[in-house]
């Protein structure tokens, strides 16, 4: 849960997200959400980012009926190895499974799809600290580059002198 006037509940989707799944099931959202958790688990970061994952391949799936296809069969696989219901698998159980699909093409899809939609959005941007391109704001150089607290400082002779136009 995003508490309420978070940085990341202003960025969040609704809590009602499954509303905005088109092709795919609640139960089906909610299973590729864990399946995303399992590849690439944070614990910082919410669900509401996870559920991107399953409005980006439900998007996917509304468009191509093979990738639809490959969705539902891949969930229920997920469903059958877990003896009902993945989502509310143990997550110990959740990792053997998906670990048991790996290299298959419904896992290599849910990988490949948790990549941007779990790592290129604001909601994660924010979890993680990331502030965002720079090339807008001239650059890395002047706006904390240079402010890396767990490393020894170089020496100065290290690196040239940046320039600074003007």
């Amino acid at each position: 849960t995003l508490a309420a006037g978070s940085a990341l509940a202003a960025l969040a989707p609704s809590s009602a997200w499954a509303a905005e799944l088109k092709t795919l099931s609640t139960a089906e959202g909610q299973a590729l959400m864990k399946m995303g958790r399992v590849l690439y688990p944070h614990k910082k970061l919410a669900d509401a980012v996870y559920a991107l994952l399953a409005k980006d391949l439900d998007g996917k799936a509304g468009g191509d009926a093979a990738t639809a296809t490959l969705l539902r069969d891949g969930i229920a696989a997920l469903n059958k190895a877990a003896g009902g219901n993945f989502a509310k698998a143990s997550a110990k159980k959740q990792l053997e499974i998906v670990k048991g699909i790996e290299g298959q093409p419904f896992f290599n899809t849910v990988r490949g799809q948790c990549i941007s939609s779990l790592y290129n959005n604001d909601m994660a941007d924010a979890t993680f600290g990331y502030p965002g391109s720079a090339w807008e704001k001239g650059g890395y150089i002047t706006r904390g580059f240079q402010d890396l607290k767990w490393l020894p400082a170089p020496p100065l002779e290290a690196s040239p002198k940046p320039y600074i136009s003007g």
